[in-house]
């Protein structure tokens, strides 16, 4: 039986040497350190991470519901490991930059201010997402559910429209060459 750990807050702690699975409710990390540490089978429900460091971290099996990621560095995680019943999360200035989240259904996530260079969507749903003021360079989207997200602000992402759902996808003018660049257009 999972260990059950209510309303804490973690400040500085290190989770790298790996600990048994638990399950963590409304509990808050502040400069933690996950580093290729194993969370897998942990559960998280509305808990709040705030400059952590969880990079590399083994995800197996781990929940993620209702949790926030605020200026964290989460650099090569594997999401579509994850526990994906209930899966939502929300991410400002945070570093996801090789993060894989293929096949993952990840509807209204917010990646508010972002760096998300090199991450993979392929295949994932992400219905009404947001990417505010968030770089995408060489992120990939590939057969990706893109109805309704917004990209207005967002910035160095390229999609092709041909392999993409699109459908009310917000988009501003400067971002019309990352959905045009493929075609050789000048604007």
């Amino acid at each position: 039986m999972q260990k059950f750990i209510e309303d804490q807050h973690y400040h500085q702690q290190d989770f790298t040497t790996g600990t048994a699975p638990a399950t963590y409710e409304n509990c808050r990390f502040t400069g933690c350190n996950f580093f290729k540490g194993d969370v897998a089978g942990s559960v998280f429900t509305g808990c709040r991470f705030e400059e952590c460091d969880l990079s590399m971290a083994r995800l197996t099996g781990a929940a993620f519901r209702e949790c926030e990621f605020m200026c964290c560095k989460m650099l090569g995680l594997r999401f579509e490991t994850c526990n994906q019943i209930g899966l939502s999360f929300t991410f400002k200035q945070t570093q996801l930059s090789h993060a894989c989240f293929a096949g993952v259904k990840m509807r209204d996530t917010r990646f508010d201010d972002c760096t998300l260079e090199e991450t993979d969507f392929t295949g994932a749903d992400l219905t009404g997402a947001s990417f505010q003021h968030s770089n995408l360079l060489n992120a990939h989207f590939e057969h990706t559910n893109l109805e309704k997200c917004d990209f207005r602000n967002a910035r160095n992402f390229t999609i092709d429209p041909e392999i993409n759902r699109l459908k009310k996808a917000k988009f501003s003018p400067e971002g019309l060459m990352g959905l045009l660049g493929k075609y050789g257009i000048e604007v």
